[in-house]
């Protein structure tokens, strides 16, 4: 269930809202005239939230790569180029 509160326990009762963001892991919704104003969460949650939006995007992104080419790859095969971009930069740090 959210957690929904005027924003003037964010003022009021700052360190109880702190408190639930951070125990629960969960956004704490802040109403303004009843109405949705803000929302709280930890930099944890907000960093989870974030990471989970890029994987999305970069997902998206390769789906639509997948539909515009013919071209596929075995894991055999990527790896290889990783391991050979991987080898060249190190050759290259090295000199």
């Amino acid at each position: 269930m959210p957690h929904i509160r005027p924003i003037s326990d964010l003022r009021n009762n700052f360190a109880d809202i702190s408190k639930i963001v951070h125990e629960t892991a969960e956004p704490v919704f802040l109403t303004k005239n009843g109405y949705g104003d803000m929302v709280v969460m930890s930099i944890e949650a907000y960093e989870r939230k974030l990471f989970a939006s890029e994987i999305y995007f970069k997902l998206k992104e390769a789906e639509l790569e997948a539909l515009s080419t013919s071209v596929r790859y075995t894991h055999e095969e990527v790896f290889a180029g990783l391991r050979k971009n991987l080898a060249a930069k190190v050759n290259e740090d090295n000199v």
